[in-house]
């Protein structure tokens, strides 16, 4: 790769490229001015599975004219020494860890799920044990290249363009395709050495938790409840040497040793990718699949997120037959208010186990409203509630943790079932900074409106 005679340095440095991913690049815009003034909207395709909770019914988040961008999936360059990474969208977080970590870096934040991509990570959201220092992954990037709804190729970052900047992650795809991303890159060590603390109330947990965050003297910080009395502390930190790492790829479930062990030792990618094997707990929706011989025998077929998101593809019509999908979402709590989420959902749900995720925000999202964005400071925890059954017919355990999370200030990914009134969504959304960029990436309307593609109950 050879530095671009034409770069005016925007985007926070040397603009590198490569021809094989202009030309990429080039295909794609070509194919969106093809489409510019045709009817209906576009689904952006990038290939591969979808690490979004599929919908039993009425989901047309993937429907619409097709744009194929699953070529965008390499990573372009390690500059070791300013640790920096620059990579395609369609690149998994699991690639980028195997590119980065021979040379002693990672990403800042690492989703848990293997199959995770960069495009979607920034597009979403992601956080990891991880984010208590970092934030989400893409509080770590310096800039993007995206194709607009005009078939323009435009760079931005903080300096050049900062408010499309800032507006790209959350968009969920419906302000523009992202075609490249530039990130930060940290220090890194071989293995990681994880110890557990058990305390018997969500008071003492949250204490301890907030206590950790403050004085950052770990790499790693998230917790896993188990039950109404038994909630565990898991502090990570990078070991250089161990003298025999855990596996949780096959036949050992990695939740369940976080009721058991006191500490443990795991291999970076392996720390990094604890969930993946069992997408968390949801294998255990299928009983025999937490089974060892089962495991043993069929666990490279079913077994990992990827897997499993393949199989529940297959499935739909299944799911179809339930009266509603099973609750799989986060839900961004602000610090303070977490003790009382815990009082109310003790009471009510008690649906267990919950990922506890301390997330700080470096600064406001320009897609927050101020009304919203004064509700909360700049630390979240991140209560993540996989596979909860909603099956009782007099009440809508989704609808049910959205307006607890709206009442304490809070935020929801959006990946999941919404139920939101457009009132109440642009209450918590920045309307006119939404429409003011889209003005200006897509102004004839070639992607989704965010309401409209997310706003789907199921």
């Amino acid at each position: 790769m050879d530095a671009d005679p034409r770069s005016t340095g925007e985007g926070g440095g040397r603009r590198v490229t490569d021809a094989a991913h202009d030309r990429r690049v080039g295909a794609v815009a070509e194919t969106v001015r093809a489409l510019v003034g045709a009817r209906g909207p576009v689904h952006i395709d990038k290939g591969g599975v979808h690490h979004v909770v599929p919908l039993a019914s009425g989901d047309s988040r993937f429907t619409g004219r097709r744009i194929d961008v699953s070529t965008l999936r390499h990573v372009l360059e390690v500059d070791v020494e300013r640790r920096l990474c620059v990579a395609e969208p369609g690149v998994t977080f699991r690639a980028v860890v195997d590119a980065t970590l021979r040379h002693g870096l990672v990403p800042a934040v690492v989703p848990e799920l293997e199959g995770i991509t960069l495009g979607g990570a920034v597009a979403g959201c992601s956080v990891e044990s991880s984010s208590f220092r970092y934030g989400g992954f893409h509080d770590s990037c310096l800039d993007y290249e995206v194709v607009t709804g005009t078939g323009e190729v435009l760079g931005c970052s903080p300096e050049h363009e900062p408010l499309v900047f800032g507006m790209i992650h959350g968009s969920y795809g419906t302000l523009a395709i992202l075609t490249r991303v530039r990130f930060a890159l940290v220090a890194a060590k071989p293995y990681v050495h994880v110890e557990y603390r058990r305390f018997r109330d969500p008071a003492s947990l949250h204490a301890a938790m907030l206590a950790r965050c403050e004085a950052a003297d770990v790499d790693f910080i998230d917790g896993i409840v188990h039950a109404p009395d038994h909630w565990t502390l898991c502090l990570g930190r990078f070991v250089e040497r161990a003298r025999r790492a855990s596996s949780y790829r096959w036949l050992d479930v990695y939740y369940k040793s976080t009721r058991v062990l006191d500490e443990d030792v795991l291999t970076t990618p392996d720390y990094f990718f604890r969930y993946d094997t069992e997408a968390h707990w949801l294998s255990r929706t299928v009983p025999p699949l937490e089974w060892k011989p089962v495991r043993f025998l069929l666990g490279r077929l079913f077994l990992g997120s990827t897997n499993m998101i393949r199989w529940s593809g297959r499935l739909r019509p299944i799911f179809r037959l339930k009266r509603r999908p099973d609750v799989v979402c986060d839900y961004f709590i602000p610090a303070g208010r977490v003790p009382e989420f815990y009082d109310w959902y003790l009471r009510e749900l008690r649906y267990f186990p919950l990922w506890v995720v301390p997330y700080r925000v470096p600064k406001p999202y320009p897609w927050l409203s101020a009304g919203h964005r004064a509700r909360a400071g700049d630390l979240y925890v991140d209560l993540a509630v996989y596979g909860m059954p909603n099956g009782d017919p007099g009440v809508d355990r989704s609808e049910q943790l959205e307006e607890k999370t709206y009442e304490l200030g809070g935020l929801k990914t959006l990946i999941s079932r919404n139920h939101y009134s457009a009132e109440r969504f642009w209450s918590i959304y920045d309307e006119a900074t939404v429409r003011q960029v889209k003005a200006r990436l897509d102004p004839r309307g070639m992607f989704r409106d965010l309401y409209e593609k997310l706003h789907r109950v199921g």
